[in-house]
């Protein structure tokens, strides 16, 4: 995001360039200066000396007004300076918005009072000045926080990316920054690392990791020609691959950028505040010059009819305006937190008690993000038998649909074997000798490779299809013995939370990059009615659009 100031951001001043924790941390010690002297200028004010009967004299025998604008000072010149920045950049662009109508406040007070004060002593007004200079930097503050909270999110996408990409140029691999690659740079992808673009497949093949990107639970098989998303994973077999879109080109960072736009919007309440500040403005100012020419056309004095002018200016300025958005934003991210929720701004907030829909991601929010073996058909073996053999090959293997299955085979006790000759077929499967038996794992292209026929296994292997579950074949000795169905599980809580919801006369629609039949399979289980399958992130913001350009308040879960 391209900023010039912590004002553009945040609606009030800072410096160019920082951090949102450094903003957040500048914040919270210009509420503290103010807060903290606040205190002593209360003390020492009329109201302390009157109202809390607080008798101990000014230090260094000052007297109270004195004393007041020196502690005064740090509370003006730093702690309030973020609202008259506010305010010129405000007035800069021909508009008066809530920073105006504070500065004018705390201005107009305490000028009034350092006047007083050099000339003698009287009624001021320091307390009044530094006071709603705290108030309001505390709602800030506030609101900052839970702002703040949100670029979590950005920062673990940007991660996603790897700082470092292997290319092959002039024959030899040189590791140079991904900031660095450009279109048609030829990168070198081994086993487990990160795509660092996107780009196009030229030799090799292997299974790929997209899940962070697109939703897709299980790995994609890659070939010669087929495309590669920056963020996701290489699994297995090393890969050459050119780059095709670098930068701020990548569908990963398109998805940064919507993210971001995301969290650049301001609540409703908060430019409902901004509106009626731009009036308030202007009601402070009428209101305090009309003040002013009333008594001194009633025979009052300059000092006392501006007194009552400073009064009416200080007065209008709202503390509950500026101070309300921001507690109801602390109180809901806070109670939000405890609950695991993280609202990204807030609008969100605000927004919630209107929603009608509510959009949810399969991969990881619906289900566990991991696939799991749901179904084992066996064909002449039993199934002990059938999950320790093919556990054997498959713990050679870090696919993790060979992981589900070591997983099920370890849950179900089944008996442990050693497998030797291991042999790895990259999009295919894998081979070993377990038990004076060769043994193959793996989809129906390895089946075919090794030349065993399905047989009756075929029809089984095409249901399990249709549901949506990833199949994997056994075979022992050249012949097909078993069909396991792989999927990922939905959530223990996951059919609650959607009957929650519903309840409530919310509707549930699930979106997700992963393929209809699976979609479909775990918006069955949950009772889910709508699906939106086979959606690629970039399209994803377009499918929420439509949802709202038919009239409906749309929250997204994922």
């Amino acid at each position: 995001m391209v900023m010039g100031s912590q004002h553009e951001l945040m609606g009030h001043g800072g410096q160019p360039g920082m951090s949102m924790d450094g903003m957040v941390q500048d914040m919270r010690n210009r509420f503290l200066v103010a807060a903290g002297l606040s205190v002593p200028i209360l003390l020492w004010s009329s109201i302390g000396r009157q109202v809390l009967h607080f008798s101990v004299p000014a230090p260094l025998g000052l007297r109270d007004d004195v004393f007041q604008l020196v502690l005064s000072l740090p509370v003006i010149g730093y702690s309030a300076w973020v609202f008259f920045d506010g305010a010129i950049h405000a007035l800069r662009a021909r508009t008066l918005d809530m920073n105006v109508l504070v500065a004018i406040a705390i201005a107009a007070g305490w000028t009034y009072s350092v006047i007083v004060t050099l000339r003698g002593g009287g009624d001021v007004f320091y307390e009044a000045s530094t006071v709603l200079s705290a108030f309001v930097l505390l709602g800030h503050w506030l609101e900052m926080r839970a702002r703040g909270g949100a670029n979590d999110a950005v920062r673990a996408l940007l991660n996603l990316a790897p700082p470092q990409a292997l290319v092959i140029r002039n024959g030899a691999h040189v590791e140079v920054p991904t900031s660095e690659l450009q279109v048609g740079d030829v990168l070198l992808l081994k086993p487990g690392a990160k795509v660092p673009v996107d780009a196009v497949v030229e030799e090799g093949a292997s299974e790929v990791d997209e899940s962070v990107v697109t939703g897709e639970s299980l790995p994609v098989s890659k070939a010669p020609g087929a495309g590669l998303i920056g963020g996701s994973i290489n699994k297995n077999g090393t890969l050459r691959a050119r780059a095709t879109k670098v930068g701020s080109d990548t569908a990963l960072a398109q998805i940064v950028k919507l993210v971001q736009e995301a969290q650049s919007s301001k609540a409703p309440g908060q430019q409902l505040a901004d509106r009626a500040a731009f009036w308030l403005v202007l009601v402070a100012l009428v209101g305090g010059t009309l003040t002013l020419i009333v008594w001194l056309l009633a025979g009052r004095s300059f000092s006392q009819a501006i007194l009552f002018a400073i009064t009416v200016v200080v007065i209008t300025c709202p503390d509950a305006l500026g101070l309300a958005t921001p507690t109801a934003i602390m109180v809901g991210t806070g109670l939000g937190a405890k609950r695991g929720i993280l609202f990204k701004n807030a609008a969100a907030i605000e927004a919630a008690a209107r929603v009608q829909v509510v959009v949810v991601d399969k991969t990881g929010t619906l289900t566990k993000g991991e696939p799991a073996v749901t179904d084992i058909h066996v064909d002449g073996l039993t199934q002990d038998k059938v999950l320790a053999f093919a556990a054997a090959v498959e713990r050679n293997s870090e696919h993790p649909l060979a992981e589900a299955i070591v997983r099920r085979a370890e849950l179900e006790g089944a008996g442990r074997f050693s497998a030797t000759d291991f042999e790895n077929v990259p999009g295919h499967g894998a081979l070993a000798t377990v038990d004076g038996h060769r043994v193959a794992v793996g989809n129906a292209r390895l089946m075919a490779h090794e030349n065993i026929r399905l047989e009756g296994l075929a029809t089984t292997r095409d249901n399990m299809a249709t549901e949506g579950r990833t199949v994997v074949l056994v075979a022992l000795d050249g012949r097909a013995s078993a069909v396991i169905g792989i999927s990922d599980a939905p959530r223990p809580t996951a059919k609650a939370a959607v009957e929650a919801l519903q309840h409530e006369g919310v509707d549930v629609v699930m979106l997700t990059g992963d393929n209809q039949a699976t979609a479909e399979r775990i918006a069955r289980e949950l009772g889910i009615r709508e699906v939106m399958a086979e959606v690629l992130p970039a399209d994803k913001a377009a499918k929420i659009a439509e949802l709202q350009r038919a009239g409906k308040k749309v929250a997204m879960v994922g």
